[in-house]
C-alpha cells in the first residue's frame, strides 16, 4: 500500500517566453525537484513547471520513478472514490509554476462543449477534449491583460488613438461609443454585441492595414509619453500604456496584439494576489512568476502576440464579451477554516488562506508560517492534494511519515490524510510559504469533515 505522502519529481518546459537561467523561479524549483537530472543553463529559458497527471508532462514519485497515474491505478484510495468516480484515474487539475519574461499570447480557453468540438476537428492544435478554467496567484510582481475593459475606457481609446479607430472601423467604433454612452446595466446584450463588433472588426484587419497603422501607433507611444492615449484612463496611465506598447513592440514587432491591448484590462498583482479566468475569457500574461492551477487540459485558442497557431475566427465567436473594471475581476482569498495554527503561528501572524474559484476541479490554499516551530494542521479531505514550497524551509508530515521541505520541493498528499506543515529555521524572507492545490467533490459549503 502506497504511503499517502511522497515527494514528486516534476518536469519543466523551456519555451522562448520563459525567464532565463537561475533568474527563473521555474528553473530553481525544477532543479530542486527534477523528474530528470537538471543543471540550470544561464542562457536557457525555463517557462513552466508541471505538477500533475497530464500525459504531456506527468509527475513521478521521486523515490520509485512511477508516475502518479501508475500509482493511482494500483491504489484508487489515493484519489478517493468520489473523485475517481467523477474524473477517472487522473487528477482533475494541473498545477503549474510559470516564469514569464516575454508576454504570452492573447488567448482564451474553450468551454467543455467547444473543447470537445475543437478536439474532434483538430486534435493537433487542440489536444484535449476538456475545458480549461484557470487561476493565477502571483509569487512575484506580475503584469497581465485580463478581460475586456469597461466600454467607456475602450471608447476613450478609440477617440484618442486614430490608428486604433481606423483598424476597428468607423462604423464599429461609433457603435461602441453609442453603447458606452447608454451603458447603465439595463441592456448588457446590446453592449456586448457592440464590443464583439469592435473586437471582430479589429481582429479582421487586413495585413496591409496592420502594416500601415501599427507603426503609427508605436510612433505615438514613443513620442507622446505621459500624454499617450489622451493621458490614459484612471486604471492605466498614458505613460504606462506607452511603455507597454513599446515593450511589446520590441518583443513581437508590429503584431495585432499592440492594438488589442487597448480593449483589455491591464493588471498588476503583488505576491498573494490572484485572478480567476473562466472558460471563454480573454487574457494574456505579460511578466512575472505565478502559481497557476487549471482543469487538466492544454487547449489554447490564440489570436495575437505569438508565432504559434492562431484561430481568430474561433476566438471572436467563443468569447463571453463580459467587461468590468479589473478590480472586479481579481480574486479575494478568504480564511481557510479547516486548518489549525499552533500558538507560535498565531503569535507570529502566520496565515492560511483559500482561493476558491467557482468550479469543481480545484481550489488552492496558501500557507505562510512565520517563526521556527510555527505549525498548521490540515483536517483530512475527501480528495487528493499537491503541495509545493516556494520559500523557506520546514517539514511536512502525514501520520508517522515526516519529510523535510525546501524551496521547490513538491509533494503528493493522498485522500483522507491529515497533513501537518511546520516551519523550520527562518529563511531569508522570513516565511515558510507553501501552496496546496486540491480537489474535493462535495461543495465547500457543506463538506463533511472526515
Amino acid at each position: 500500500m502506497q504511503v499517502p505522502l511522497f515527494r514528486l519529481g516534476c518536469g519543466v518546459n523551456s519555451y522562448e517566453w520563459g525567464k532565463k537561467g537561475s533568474g527563473s523561479a521555474v528553473a530553481r524549483f525544477a532543479a530542486a525537484t527534477p523528474s530528470e537530472p537538471l543543471s540550470i543553463e544561464p542562457g536557457k529559458p525555463y517557462a513552466e513547471l508541471w505538477m500533475g497527471t497530464h500525459p504531456s508532462n506527468p509527475s513521478k514519485d521521486l523515490a520509485t520513478g512511477r508516475t502518479l497515474v501508475d500509482l493511482f491505478t494500483g491504489n484508487k484510495a489515493l484519489l478517493s472514490t468520489t473523485v475517481s468516480a467523477r474524473y477517472g484515474d487522473r487528477l482533475p487539475f494541473l498545477f503549474k509554476v510559470l516564469s514569464i519574461n516575454k508576454a504570452l499570447s492573447i488567448q482564451a480557453h474553450p468551454n467543455k462543449k467547444l473543447a470537445e468540438q475543437l478536439h474532434a476537428r483538430d486534435p493537433q492544435n487542440y489536444p484535449d477534449d476538456n475545458h480549461k478554467p484557470e487561476m493565477a496567484i502571483a509569487i512575484t510582481p506580475f503584469e497581465g491583460l485580463c478581460g475586456f475593459r469597461p466600454l467607456a475606457e475602450v471608447a476613450h481609446f478609440l477617440d484618442t488613438l486614430p490608428p486604433l479607430r481606423r483598424l476597428v472601423g468607423e462604423d464599429k467604433a461609433s457603435g461602441l461609443a453609442r453603447a458606452a454612452a447608454k451603458d447603465n446595466g439595463e441592456d448588457k446584450q446590446a453592449c456586448k454585441a457592440a464590443l464583439k463588433a469592435a473586437f471582430g472588426g479589429l481582429m479582421s484587419s487586413s495585413a496591409e492595414s496592420l502594416e500601415r497603422e501599427l507603426p503609427q501607433l508605436v510612433d505615438l507611444a514613443k513620442s507622446e509619453g505621459a500624454k499617450f492615449a489622451g493621458g490614459g484612463v484612471a486604471s492605466t496611465a498614458g505613460e504606462t500604456l506607452a511603455e507597454l506598447v513599446t515593450r511589446l513592440h520590441g518583443q513581437f514587432g508590429h503584431d495585432i496584439g499592440l492594438a488589442v491591448l487597448f480593449l483589455l484590462n491591464f493588471v498588476t498583482l503583488q505576491p498573494g494576489e490572484a485572478l480567476f479566468l473562466g472558460a471563454d475569457d480573454i487574457h494574456a500574461y505579460v511578466s512575472g512568476d505565478i502559481m497557476e492551477c487549471m482543469a487538466a487540459s492544454d487547449n489554447v485558442v490564440r489570436a495575437g502576440l505569438t508565432p504559434k497557431f492562431k484561430d481568430v475566427a474561433t476566438l471572436v465567436d467563443m468569447l463571453t464579451y463580459n467587461y468590468a473594471p479589473i478590480e472586479e475581476q481579481k480574486m479575494v482569498p478568504t480564511a481557510y477554516p479547516y486548518a489549525t495554527l499552533n500558538r507560535i503561528a498565531y503569535s507570529s501572524g502566520s496565515a492560511v488562506v483559500l482561493y476558491d474559484p467557482p468550479i469543481d476541479e480545484f481550489a488552492v490554499v496558501r500557507t505562510l508560517l512565520r517563526g521556527e516551530g510555527a505549525k498548521a494542521t490540515f483536517e483530512p479531505i475527501d480528495g487528493p492534494s499537491i503541495v509545493m514550497c516556494t520559500s523557506g524551509k520546514g517539514t511536512i508530515a502525514v501520520g508517522t511519515t515526516r519529510l523535510d521541505v525546501s524551496e521547490g520541493h513538491v509533494f503528493f498528499v493522498g485522500s483522507t490524510a491529515e497533513c501537518v506543515l511546520e516551519a523550520g529555521a527562518v529563511g531569508d524572507d522570513g516565511e515558510f510559504t507553501t501552496f496546496k492545490a486540491f480537489c474535493e467533490v462535495d461543495d465547500a459549503s457543506d463538506r463533511q469533515r472526515l
